[in-house]
């Protein structure tokens, strides 16, 4: 598996490079955003893990514009801040998961190995559509009446596991346990800001909602002529 580290610490670098290639992987490195984002764009990676504080362009401005580019790739953001505030605004700028320094090599390998198993690659279900909406796991595309739908990683994930239970009410535990991969409550607006945007990008510019909030129980993604 290929992973990006962008990272301008050193000796950091150096550790995690040795790290992951000494448990078979194959570690990219760059050590300033600007090459970092050159590299995510440009190359095909598994995993990209980034460090919030970087020369010429920091972690989350380097995550937004690899976003905007198309780039969905799995990303963890690695960084010394490590407040709620600061966990939530990495997730909002388009991380797929969030780990605080310092922290234990075998928490990070199992984080990573979780970020590189997500939207598998089963041809089974490679394509999924519900009505005229349609997501495809391995071009990584989504469309409704052929209009294509850019989604960032964590709406891409979030509107499969929607579509894979359509019809069904899927409670907000279900999310953060499927989505999310926790197993407690993080006591944070996470999800309802994720289905905020994920609504906006399926729903605005058609006549009829396929995403509904059922009250008090969650949220269920209908064919417009089933909506209730």
């Amino acid at each position: 598996m290929k992973i990006l580290i962008v990272e301008d610490d050193e000796e950091a670098a150096k550790f995690l490079i040795k790290a992951f290639g000494e448990v078979g992987y194959n570690p990219a490195h760059a050590k300033d955003g600007e090459t970092g984002l050159h590299l995510a764009v440009n190359e095909q990676f598994d995993v990209l893990i980034l460090d919030r504080m970087l020369p010429k362009l920091d972690g989350l401005s380097l995550l937004k514009q690899a976003r905007e580019n198309g780039i969905q790739t799995p990303t963890l953001i690695l960084s010394a801040l490590g407040t709620v505030d600061d966990r939530v605004e990495g997730l909002r700028s388009g991380g797929d998961d969030y780990l605080t320094k310092p922290y234990a090599f075998s928490e990070l390998l199992a984080r990573v190995e979780v970020l590189s198993k997500r939207i598998g690659n089963d041809d089974s279900e490679a394509v999924l559509k519900v009505g005229t909406l349609q997501l495809n796991r391995l071009s990584r595309e989504v469309e409704r009446e052929g209009q294509k739908i850019l989604l960032q990683p964590r709406e891409f994930r979030l509107l499969a596991y929607l579509m894979q239970n359509a019809g069904t009410v899927v409670t907000r535990t279900m999310l953060l346990e499927k989505v999310w991969d926790y197993h407690f409550d993080p006591q944070t607006n996470v999800i309802d800001v994720h289905i905020s945007r994920l609504r906006g990008k399926i729903d605005k510019d058609f006549e009829k909602p396929m995403l509904h909030t059922i009250r008090g129980a969650g949220y269920k993604l209908q064919i417009p002529e089933e909506a209730m």
